[in-house]
């Protein structure tokens, strides 16, 4: 009996294991089944929940009665907490968001790729690339940003941007597309990058309309501004980042399929700047691409969108004062994106006219695209004054003193005086205090469609948005 009982015990053991096998086998064979060809995943940069929700406003036909749906709204799955490792406490940044995002693993504000202890640590990108997948990054900033290179690199900071720019071709070519900015950090007088990625085989272009003329099945590197390209409202197609992911699309498709990033990624600097306006028309062009890839989803079924944000950033607030704190405020409750939608050029350029040129308030109210007031004209002449004052008092200073200091914006006080007359019109508020709208540490919305979409429903994780690609990718 007493040598039964192991024997007993071996078997059972044995069996159970068997068991745990056979359904580890069926788990693995059903998520193989259901993985998509293609994965896109897009990151809206600084885009928290309630960048959605004023996208909808502004979005809003006012000639119909209803608030139509965006197509945000249409395919909202979940939410996604945002935390960093613990040493860098509740609020990321976009590189350690972005190192989660694209790992599964916590890490410290600025890593890019690298754990806390300052180890690479394999992203998605990496081995989707490595399954024999062709890889791509699109985005609205520089190729070497925090977001794409947390994708693409391993580096201890994200502000090494001469050596993450080198890595992409010392440490091995992970992408065959790359769309978007960079020519200061890939054409230098100690390195052109550029020429060498052309060595390495790729196509070149640095022209939005060269984009059609790219030979088919050929990587390509192409690189449109000096570091991020123009605002959404001042670039000369305004739903750049729909045009760029549509080529994209075209170029990686291939029978083992692609990973894909693309990145919303002015939407951040939106928020930083306080500026409702360039934030909301860097989420329209973010909503022309879901909405091209909604119909690429129906040709191409095979495919997985899935889109979330980094982080949330300002602060923003959809209302903030109301006829108790401001008499000129008629309503309790108001938001008045209707401003928004009439506008051509960005605060930012504008700022800069104003400063280069003697406006009268009839020209600036016909730049704004509505009329401002004669205090307003008073204080932007003010600010104008004080703009050229910081930059003579700059000046001034010695050689080495300088480069301690950043170089002032010669138009950022009457840009901050812009965007307040924005923000008043409007009714906008923004949480933050700083002069540069800090990040924040809401949960962040998740969205997806396509195949193996429901498994990003309901709560989770930054890094459990990356151990379900991992898993879709058939890493064990």
């Amino acid at each position: 009996m007493k040598k039964f009982i192991p024997t007993l015990l071996t078997s059972l053991m044995i069996l159970s294991c068997g068991q745990l096998q056979a359904s580890d086998d069926a788990k693995t064979s059903t998520i193989a089944a259901s993985s998509p060809k293609n994965i896109i995943m897009i990151i809206g940069d600084g885009m928290g929940p309630a960048y959605t929700s004023a996208y909808r406003y502004f979005h809003d036909d006012p000639n119909t009665p209803e608030i139509e749906q965006t197509v945000f709204d249409r395919h909202f799955v979940g939410n996604s907490s945002t935390y960093p490792a613990a040493e860098s406490g509740y609020i990321t940044d976009s590189a350690a968001s972005a190192t989660a995002l694209s790992t599964g693993i916590k890490s410290y504000n600025g890593a890019i790729g690298v754990n806390v202890n300052k180890q690479p640590v394999e992203t998605v990108l990496e081995y989707a690339k490595q399954s024999g997948k062709r890889t791509g990054v699109v985005l609205t900033l520089q190729i070497n940003h925090a977001t794409p290179a947390a994708y693409l690199a391993h580096n201890v900071h994200r502000y090494n941007y001469n050596a993450i720019a080198d890595s992409y071709i010392d440490d091995g070519i992970k992408a065959d597309l790359y769309f978007g900015g960079g020519w200061k950090y890939f054409i230098r007088e100690d390195r052109n990058i550029v020429d060498e990625f052309i060595q390495s085989g790729f196509h070149y272009i640095d022209n939005y309309s060269e984009i059609s003329t790219i030979p088919a099945n050929k990587p390509v590197l192409g690189l449109f501004a000096e570091t991020g390209l123009p605002w959404a409202l001042d670039d000369t197609n305004k739903y750049r980042l729909s045009m760029m992911t549509q080529a994209a699309t075209k170029q990686l498709e291939n029978d083992n399929g692609f990973f894909m990033l693309i990145e919303g990624s002015q939407i951040d600097y939106g928020g930083h700047a306080r500026d409702i306006a360039a934030a909301m028309h860097e989420m329209d062009d973010l909503a022309k691409t879901l909405e091209y890839l909604e119909t690429y989803v129906k040709e191409h079924p095979d495919t997985l969108v899935v889109i979330t944000a980094d982080h949330s950033t300002g602060g923003l607030s959809i209302g903030k004062k109301t006829e108790r704190s401001n008499p000129n405020i008629n309503s309790k409750y108001l938001w008045k994106p209707e401003f928004l939608r009439s506008m051509s050029m960005s605060p930012e350029t504008i700022a800069k006219r104003f400063i280069d040129k003697e406006l009268s308030l009839t020209q600036l109210s016909e730049l704004l695209s509505f009329k401002i007031t004669a205090t307003d004209m008073e204080n932007l002449q003010q600010a104008k004054l004080a703009d050229h004052q910081i930059v003579k008092q700059f000046k001034l200073l010695a050689t080495d003193v300088k480069k301690s200091k950043r170089k002032p914006r010669p138009y950022q006080s009457v840009f901050n005086v812009i965007t307040k007359i924005i923000d008043v019109k409007t009714n906008t508020g923004w949480g933050s205090i700083s002069p540069s709208g800090t990040h924040t540490g809401i949960d962040v919305p998740v969205f997806a469609f396509g195949k193996g979409s429901e498994m990003f429903s309901g709560f989770q994780d930054n890094t459990d948005i990356a151990k379900k690609i991992f898993t879709l990718l058939g890493k064990k």
